[in-house]
């Protein structure tokens, strides 16, 4: 059997291949009340219903003031949970993995939804952040948690923790927006806590069986590093490492010669070297064509290859590796019309009606 199409079991939930749905959020399709849409749920069903192994809801608010802007999704209060329901059938309907992605924005709060407040006080974007105290820290934790045992609720296989792109969790681990002295600063396993420390949390409230996930960062500050936050992560029971980019910017050794895709991706095949038969690995970025995503898999690079842009042009994506059949590819625009202040769609999508 091609390693893509080989089923692959995390923590007892079967994947039926190694194909996964990246979250990416969908800005402006939800209300101030934090809710998912209908246009939320067709996405995903959508994209279910073409056979990725695994699909993960994007970033998830676990607090009012963690919000991107006022119509970030939201799992913090139950009002939420029942549209989530919907999303979480139709995955399972096709016997694909639902995880959902937890976040908090920390020291990129936008003002106008809450305070910057971070491990340290450092400079951001919008001034000056606010340090965390140790009781605040204990009530994030507490939020997240909250948020994992509504989402499981919700009928969802686990959850993902944004750990990598410049929020929270990401903040903790990096040494140039975390300078505490006490136990969440210093050596690699005290700022790697604060994410330890919710994953046994959420551990405890939901169950062994419960699939816990982090999005984790490979550079910040460097490789090596970052698989030692890592190895706390799995020591406190994280079951599956998907790797990403963080506040740094990767080194460029991190990339070797000749190797076909970009440096972001590389560091989930790094990461893969280290953790490799003991806990599942996967890469991300820049994966837009089926050959790559076979490379990736059939030289055993990753267990595992998270798609982002690919599966927003076109749902059928995971079909087109799978079985060779057609499909659009994304045009790699620089900015993604699935992103933040974008008016015109997807070229990709339009070129699917047509």
């Amino acid at each position: 059997m091609p390693q893509v199409s080989a089923p692959l079991i995390i923590n007892g939930h079967i994947l039926k291949n190694r194909i996964t749905m990246a979250p990416t959020v969908k800005f402006g399709w939800a209300g101030p009340d934090g809710i998912l849409s209908d246009r939320h749920v067709e996405h995903y069903r959508e994209r279910a219903a073409h056979h990725p192994g695994l699909l993960c809801v994007e970033a998830t608010a676990v607090a009012a003031e963690g919000r991107f802007c006022e119509d970030h999704i939201g799992l913090y209060n139950d009002s939420q949970i029942a549209k989530h329901r919907e999303i979480t059938d139709s995955c399972h309907l096709q016997e694909v993995v639902c995880l959902i992605q937890l976040n908090h924005t920390g020291n990129v709060t936008n003002p106008s939804i809450g305070e910057p407040v971070g491990p340290s006080a450092v400079m951001t974007r919008s001034g000056m952040s606010r340090e965390l105290s140790v009781p605040e820290i204990h009530a994030l934790q507490e939020a997240f948690i909250g948020a994992a045992l509504r989402a499981q609720k919700a009928g969802y296989d686990g959850v993902q923790l944004h750990g990598c792109h410049s929020y929270l969790i990401n903040q903790f681990v990096c040494k140039s927006t975390n300078l505490r002295t006490d136990e969440y600063g210093g050596s690699d396993a005290n700022r790697a806590r604060f994410a330890s420390e919710i994953i046994r949390g959420i551990r405890e409230v939901c169950g062994p069986d419960f699939l816990i996930s982090v999005r984790t960062v490979g550079a910040d500050p460097d490789l090596l590093s970052c698989i030692s936050v890592a190895e706390e992560y799995v020591r406190a029971g994280c079951d599956y490492l998907q790797v990403s980019s963080g506040i740094e910017e990767p080194e460029d050794a991190v990339l070797k010669k000749d190797e076909p895709f970009n440096k972001i991706c590389a560091l989930g095949v790094r990461f893969h070297d280290v953790f490799r038969g003991r806990v599942p690995v996967s890469c991300v970025n820049g994966i837009v064509t089926p050959d790559q995503v076979r490379y990736l898999l059939e030289n055993d690079l990753v267990d595992t290859v998270d798609l982002g842009r690919a599966v927003l042009a076109d749902p059928r994506f995971p079909e087109a590796v799978l079985y060779g059949s057609e499909y659009v590819r994304c045009f790699s625009c620089p900015r993604c019309h699935y992103g933040p202040f974008m008016e015109s769609r997807c070229p990709a999508e339009i070129k699917r009606e047509r």
